[in-house]
């Protein structure tokens, strides 16, 4: 299968190629592992090939699921298969390997999904760009002086340059959506309890982290929202099962949806005016499509949200290391940690019971205050970033400082995503828009909480208005196909 036929597919067309027997399982694991060999030397999205295991999974047999033979490849954070290193990139925890799959990975399985390796991803995901000292920059294929965005930025990379169609990521702040934003590509974080992060812990990051992927189709995202979704056994929570497959809601009118828009950070920091035509741009189409477009956000103190998060992400940073220490036998320090990892990490083990219990009481706070908003609102229609895909090295997460100074740096590119990580809402960005100088600007929708629904809806929609499927980066592996 030449490169170029194997990009022109998302991965249900490719699933579709298979039952129809057109092409092979391993017809197309070859091709993804030429793409990679063409197009990862440039970029450093995938770290780890693992074509013996894929070629391992064929002889077995794929499941017949909706995505049967089509290769896939999993972020280096939170979700792992048995058998394979999950280090979380970072030097703590190099060569470790877990004897079992995590329930989702179980649930890519029975999708069809040919798993074929892991992506990059930056130290336990704390940075908007992908960066590990372990592994090196992944690079923007758009361009490839620029960040891909974090911390699914080798995954986000992946599916923009052609490699694959579908990968794995997380979102603890913004993780799935910055790097869809960043790469040209569609990420929906689910809501809070949709997806399980079992059996290795009842949630992440105290509820902010959430699991899904990134396509290049909106019914792609869909489909594995409906593979993957709902509960596990001893899961705490669970979000409320769809009235209907998502997959079913892609192809589905949204009706006329009040919309609000907000150009602005609740933190007052700038927004760059191609991020901000942007959204303007978004909401023209929006009301052409016949939506009420208003001017409204959701008001809340930031400042002191921020503080919450930062306390919350600091005590899971610190667990997390201590619990790797503890396992693999290695010291927690400038060794074997990045500078604002290790700041993270001392910091959390200063914190009290009744620090963390002061943050969730924030938390609480502000998602009553937010979802009193999305009584009188369908959808919040906001910039997914605050600047355009931007340089690497401006988010150097081994640079000497606190971790406060650190979150608070951070936020300064992406203070509108983690607000939704705090409320457990859907949000979606969305690749509507190219700026002057022909880089991706997403722009980010959110929904009510657990319906997802909406969303796929919106998506769908748009995506049918304006096709983004056809914009093809400047690395991408059909471009170097013979």
């Amino acid at each position: 299968m030449h490169l170029d036929d194997y990009t022109r597919y998302d991965a249900l067309g490719l699933a579709e190629l298979v039952r129809q027997k057109e092409v092979s399982p391993d017809e197309l694991l070859r091709a993804a592992l030429e793409a990679i060999a063409r197009v990862n030397p440039k970029l450093n999205a995938v770290i780890d090939v693992r074509e013996a295991d894929a070629r391992e999974a064929l002889k077995r047999g794929v499941a017949e699921g909706p995505f049967r033979g089509v290769p896939f490849l999993i972020k280096d954070l939170v979700v792992h298969a048995a058998g394979i290193p999950t280090e979380l990139g970072s030097r703590l925890a190099r060569g470790l390997v877990l004897p079992h799959d995590t329930v989702l990975m179980e649930r890519y399985r029975r999708s069809g999904m040919v798993l074929m390796g892991r992506t990059n991803t930056p130290e336990f995901g704390n940075n908007a760009t992908t960066e590990p000292v372990t592994y090196g920059p992944t690079r923007n294929p758009w361009d490839l002086s620029r960040s891909p965005g974090g911390s699914s930025g080798g995954s986000a990379a992946a599916v923009a340059s052609g490699i694959v169609p579908v990968a794995h990521g997380n979102d603890g702040g913004g993780s799935l959506r910055i790097p869809s934003s960043l790469c040209g590509v569609f990420g929906l974080k689910p809501t809070r309890g949709r997806v399980s992060v079992g059996p290795d812990g009842g949630d992440a990051v105290n509820g902010l982290g959430i699991e899904h992927v990134m396509t290049r189709s909106v019914r792609d995202s869909a489909a594995m929202l409906d593979a993957t979704q709902g509960y596990a056994p001893g899961d705490p929570y669970f979000a409320p099962p769809p009235e209907r497959p998502f997959l079913e809601e892609v192809r589905r009118e949204p009706g006329k949806l009040r919309i609000a828009i907000s150009r602005k950070a609740a933190s007052g920091v700038p927004v760059h005016p191609d991020n901000v035509a942007a959204v303007e741009d978004a909401a023209k189409l929006c009301a052409s499509l016949g939506h009420d477009i208003v001017e409204a956000a959701p008001v809340y103190d930031d400042a002191v949200l921020v503080e919450a998060m930062v306390s919350v992400w600091c005590a899971s940073n610190a667990a997390l290391a201590e619990m790797l220490g503890g396992a693999l036998g290695r010291t927690l320090g400038p060794d074997t940690l990045e500078a604002t990892t290790w700041a993270a990490v001392e910091h959390g083990r200063r914190l009290r019971a009744l620090d963390l219990q002061a943050a969730f009481a924030v938390f609480n706070q502000v998602s009553r205050a937010v979802g009193a908003f999305f009584v009188d609102h369908d959808v919040l229609l906001t910039p997914t970033v605050a600047v355009p895909p931007y340089p690497l090295g401006v988010l150097d997460s081994n640079k000497p400082m606190g971790a406060g100074e650190w979150y608070r740096h951070v936020f300064t590119l992406i203070p509108f995503t983690p607000l939704f990580n705090v409320t457990g809402q859907p949000a979606m960005s969305v690749p509507l828009h190219w700026n002057a100088q022909g880089l991706p600007i997403g722009v980010q929708f959110v929904g009510r909480f657990a319906e997802e629904s909406t969303l796929f809806r919106l998506a769908g929609q748009l995506e049918n208005a304006r096709p983004w499927s056809v914009r093809r980066p400047p690395v991408h592996a059909a471009h170097a196909a013979p």
